[in-house]
Protein backbone atom coordinates (compact mmCIF):
# COMPACT_ATOMS: atom_id res chain seq x y z
CA UNK A 1 0.00 0.00 0.00
CA UNK A 2 1.30 3.43 -0.92
CA UNK A 3 0.68 6.20 1.60
CA UNK A 4 1.92 9.32 -0.21
CA UNK A 5 2.59 10.80 -3.62
CA UNK A 6 6.35 10.60 -2.99
CA UNK A 7 5.97 6.89 -2.28
CA UNK A 8 4.57 6.42 -5.78
CA UNK A 9 7.64 8.13 -7.23
CA UNK A 10 10.11 6.10 -5.17
CA UNK A 11 8.24 2.89 -6.02
CA UNK A 12 8.46 3.68 -9.72
CA UNK A 13 12.17 4.53 -9.44
CA UNK A 14 12.91 1.37 -7.47
CA UNK A 15 10.95 -0.72 -9.98
CA UNK A 16 13.04 0.73 -12.81
CA UNK A 17 16.30 0.15 -10.96
CA UNK A 18 15.19 -3.37 -10.00
CA UNK A 19 14.41 -4.22 -13.63
CA UNK A 20 17.69 -2.74 -14.84
CA UNK A 21 19.58 -4.68 -12.16
CA UNK A 22 18.00 -7.98 -13.26
CA UNK A 23 18.78 -7.22 -16.91
CA UNK A 24 22.40 -6.42 -16.04
CA UNK A 25 22.70 -9.69 -14.11
CA UNK A 26 21.60 -11.56 -17.22
CA UNK A 27 23.90 -9.53 -19.47
CA UNK A 28 26.94 -10.14 -17.26
CA UNK A 29 26.34 -13.86 -17.60
CA UNK A 30 27.12 -13.70 -21.31
CA UNK A 31 29.27 -10.58 -21.67
CA UNK A 32 32.20 -9.83 -21.72
CA UNK A 33 33.19 -13.52 -21.53
CA UNK A 34 31.00 -16.52 -20.99
CA UNK A 35 32.54 -18.99 -18.54
CA UNK A 36 33.35 -22.30 -20.18
CA UNK A 37 32.27 -25.66 -18.74
CA UNK A 38 29.55 -24.08 -16.59
CA UNK A 39 25.84 -24.51 -17.07
CA UNK A 40 24.27 -21.22 -18.16
CA UNK A 41 20.86 -22.03 -16.62
CA UNK A 42 22.60 -22.81 -13.33
CA UNK A 43 24.50 -19.51 -13.43
CA UNK A 44 21.31 -17.59 -14.17
CA UNK A 45 19.48 -19.41 -11.38
CA UNK A 46 22.19 -18.58 -8.85
CA UNK A 47 22.20 -14.93 -9.92
CA UNK A 48 18.47 -14.36 -10.26
CA UNK A 49 16.62 -16.67 -7.86
CA UNK A 50 17.43 -14.69 -4.70
CA UNK A 51 15.96 -11.51 -6.25
CA UNK A 52 12.99 -12.84 -8.23
CA UNK A 53 10.68 -13.40 -5.22
CA UNK A 54 10.79 -9.63 -4.62
CA UNK A 55 9.35 -8.72 -8.04
CA UNK A 56 5.79 -8.45 -6.76
CA UNK A 57 6.92 -6.57 -3.70
CA UNK A 58 8.83 -3.98 -5.70
CA UNK A 59 6.04 -3.31 -8.17
CA UNK A 60 3.40 -3.05 -5.42
CA UNK A 61 5.53 -1.06 -2.96
CA UNK A 62 5.09 -3.18 0.18
CA UNK A 63 7.33 -2.06 3.02
CA UNK A 64 8.16 -5.42 4.57
CA UNK A 65 9.27 -6.84 1.23
CA UNK A 66 11.50 -3.80 0.63
CA UNK A 67 13.18 -4.45 3.97
CA UNK A 68 13.93 -8.08 3.05
CA UNK A 69 15.05 -7.15 -0.45
CA UNK A 70 17.50 -4.69 1.07
CA UNK A 71 19.09 -7.49 3.07
CA UNK A 72 19.55 -9.53 -0.11
CA UNK A 73 20.91 -6.52 -2.02
CA UNK A 74 23.74 -6.18 0.48
CA UNK A 75 25.16 -9.49 -0.78
CA UNK A 76 25.00 -8.35 -4.40
CA UNK A 77 26.63 -5.03 -3.50
CA UNK A 78 29.43 -6.76 -1.60
CA UNK A 79 30.11 -9.14 -4.49
CA UNK A 80 30.16 -6.26 -7.00
CA UNK A 81 32.55 -4.18 -4.88
CA UNK A 82 34.92 -7.13 -4.42
CA UNK A 83 34.80 -7.85 -8.16
CA UNK A 84 35.47 -4.20 -8.97
CA UNK A 85 38.39 -4.13 -6.56
CA UNK A 86 39.93 -7.36 -7.87
CA UNK A 87 39.50 -6.33 -11.51
CA UNK A 88 41.07 -2.94 -10.75
CA UNK A 89 38.01 -0.95 -11.75
CA UNK A 90 36.59 -2.88 -14.69
CA UNK A 91 33.46 -1.07 -15.89
CA UNK A 92 30.84 -3.80 -15.44
CA UNK A 93 31.53 -4.58 -11.74
CA UNK A 94 31.61 -0.85 -10.99
CA UNK A 95 28.26 -0.38 -12.74
CA UNK A 96 26.82 -3.32 -10.80
CA UNK A 97 28.09 -1.87 -7.52
CA UNK A 98 26.62 1.56 -8.28
CA UNK A 99 23.32 0.06 -9.43
CA UNK A 100 22.91 -2.23 -6.43
CA UNK A 101 23.86 0.62 -4.09
CA UNK A 102 21.37 2.90 -5.82
CA UNK A 103 18.61 0.33 -5.56
CA UNK A 104 19.36 -0.14 -1.87
CA UNK A 105 19.30 3.62 -1.29
CA UNK A 106 16.05 4.13 -3.18
CA UNK A 107 14.50 1.24 -1.25
CA UNK A 108 15.47 2.91 2.03
CA UNK A 109 14.06 6.24 0.85
CA UNK A 110 10.86 4.47 -0.17
CA UNK A 111 10.57 3.01 3.31
CA UNK A 112 11.05 6.49 4.79
CA UNK A 113 8.38 8.20 2.67
CA UNK A 114 5.91 5.28 2.76
CA UNK A 115 5.40 5.09 6.49
CA UNK A 116 1.81 4.50 7.58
Amino acid sequence: MLYSENAKKTRALSAGLYTLFLVLLVVTTFWPDQVDDVSVPLMLAVKLLPLLPFAGVVFRGHNRGYIWMSFVLIFYFTQAVVSAWLSEGAPMPVVMAVLSGSLFTVAMVHLKVNRP
